[in-house]
């Protein structure tokens, strides 16, 4: 993940604005900052008032490591930016599959940033002819309205059907599948509350890039296409049929080894379709039947993975994209951040206090001997009343072991303790080898300071058993388990038929909806705030 700030050129599509107009140019024209990852850029808030831009420089401060951001993708960013009228602005990149392999195709999610037509969101698609092309061109335009739909398609994709007009789209990753999933959610939700019919007032903006279409016939027929796209990826490998065995032991089974298939694969690279693969290839059989309820449970997991997971009242345990998720952070009151990873960038260090442990994901690599200084750093936050948040890539293996260490000094817990109730927060933390090792070889250090001069029960003194000395199952919090739970059958299915290949059964079709019902429903009680002076500490050696 790195960042990346564009900035508007004077020859934009809505053309320049009038020299008199300064405070409007310098509106419109400001620079705009966008978190990259492979396929994908979301934009971030801005730091600053679009009147403050009179200095030349990036909108974020650049981080110190040399962590630049893929030169391809800023370029291809840049391009598409030129598409837009200046008043306009792209909330979400999402790159797509393409039936032909050099062709390149990015699905944007636009917004205006004009008075008026706040909460109008159109989809664009935009088609370069080749990865280095110097120009790109609009070959799709989808306002949404207030009828708007989303469906998942079983294979890794999606449909969006808005005013009559239905798409297809097939992002290139689970992460990117994931994020626009997410904007979309927000911006159908926004259409819906403000009303905007189809043929109403709202969206004419979106008129204007309806006529710029401009894309080849190719491309267009590309965009408008509504048979399955699994043809574009290539065939599953033979299986056999799956036994005799009723399918609800197929997705029990399937739940199971999920989390741990998605915890050790690179999201931003795989898709769905390579997930169930590696499933297909785990259990020995096809899971062909069951697309739909992978899809499903794949957002159950990647929600889970993706908010940030309250370990202590004043702790959060996350992810990159938690890290860069400013309304996020300011609505959970982070002061505080701590970086565990050395490829990631501090997004907002005008904003946050950060400290940073560069560090990779690998078993040789040492995080035993800054365990004191994050100690250190994640007491003074609490001593300070303030909050933070611990990330590396995905929360489950750098910030996860650093917060283990850090509660087995506290609380004076054994790893078994710690570990038991960290995964208790955030279901899937798993540490690599290596950082086990450590984890035990700390205990033992742990242990043997007790017994010196040297050893202060800071835990005795002020800290509190976050979950008030209940002992609760792994998974369990408050009485409730974190751990992804399917839809019913009423809410798993759409309300309209799946639209099937001439010829072939029509199956349900899981809404987006749904989905997002499910995972409102999955969010875990808030751990008590901050104790209350004389509260005792948790047992130790439990």
């Amino acid at each position: 993940m790195a960042l990346v700030t564009v900035r508007r050129a004077a020859g934009s599509a809505g053309g320049p604005a009038a020299e008199e107009d300064v405070p409007r140019r310098g509106q419109l024209q400001r620079r705009q900052s966008f978190v990259v990852v492979k396929g994908a850029a979301l934009l971030l808030p801005a730091e600053e008032p679009p009147e403050a831009e009179a200095e030349p420089g990036p909108a974020v401060p650049a981080p110190a490591p040399p962590c630049a951001a893929p030169g391809q993708q800023e370029q291809h960013l840049e391009l598409m930016m030129r598409l837009l009228r200046p008043q306009d602005a792209i909330r979400l990149a999402v790159r797509l599959e393409s039936a032909r392999p050099r062709r390149l195709r990015y699905l944007l999610v636009v917004r205006p940033e004009e008075r008026g037509a706040e909460g109008q969101t159109a989809l664009l698609g935009v088609d370069f002819p080749h990865e280095g092309a110097a120009s790109c061109t609009l070959g799709m335009v989808l306002p949404l309205w207030s009828d708007t739909q989303v469906f998942l398609d079983g294979d890794g994709g999606f449909s969006v059907t808005s005013g009559g007009q239905t798409r297809i789209f097939k992002p290139i990753s689970v992460q990117t599948m994931w994020a626009v999933l997410q904007e979309l959610h927000r911006a159908c939700g926004e259409a819906a509350h403000g009303g905007h019919i189809p043929g109403g007032p709202a969206l004419a903006w979106a008129r204007h890039y309806a006529a710029a279409v401009a894309s080849e016939q190719s491309c267009i027929n590309e965009w408008q296409a509504m048979a399955d796209l699994e043809s574009v990826r290539p065939g599953s490998p033979t299986l056999p049929a799956p036994g005799p065995a009723a399918p609800e032991l197929t997705e029990q089974a399937v739940r199971a080894m999920l989390r741990d298939v998605m915890a050790t694969a690179d999201l931003e690279s795989v898709t769905s379709k390579e997930v169930r693969t590696e499933l297909e290839r785990r259990m020995g059989h096809s899971l062909a039947q069951h697309k739909d309820f992978i899809d499903n449970e794949m957002l159950l997991v990647l929600a889970q993975m993706d908010r940030p997971s309250r370990i202590f009242p004043h702790l959060y345990l996350g992810s990159e994209w938690n890290a860069a998720n400013l309304e996020e952070l300011q609505q959970n009151r982070v002061t505080h951040i701590l970086n565990v990873a050395r490829e990631i960038d501090n997004f907002f260090p005008a904003l946050f206090t950060y400290m940073n442990v560069r560090v990779y994901d690998e078993d040789t690599a040492q995080l035993l001997p800054h365990w004191n200084d994050t100690f250190l750093f994640l007491s003074d936050v609490r001593a300070r009343r303030g909050r933070v948040l611990v990330h590396c890539r995905m929360g489950l293996s750098r910030s996860a072991a650093t917060v283990l260490a850090y509660a087995m000094k506290e609380f004076g817990w054994p790893l078994e303790r710690a570990l038991r109730h960290v995964r208790r927060c955030r279901p899937g933390v798993v540490p690599n080898p290596g950082f086990m090792r450590q984890l035990d070889f700390y205990q033992g250090i742990l242990q043997a300071s007790r017994h010196s001069s040297l050893w202060e029960p800071k835990a005795a003194e002020r800290a509190v058993e976050p979950d008030k000395g209940r002992e609760a199952a792994p998974g369990d919090e408050g009485g409730r388990s974190l751990s992804p739970q399917p839809l019913g059958p009423a809410e798993a299915s759409g309300h309209l038929a799946g639209l099937g290949v001439s010829g072939a059964p029509r199956r349900p079709r899981i809404s987006l909806r749904a989905v997002m019902r499910s995972i409102s429903q999955m969010e875990p009680p808030e751990l008590p705030e901050e104790p209350l002076d004389g509260e005792a500490c948790p047992p130790t050696g439990v």
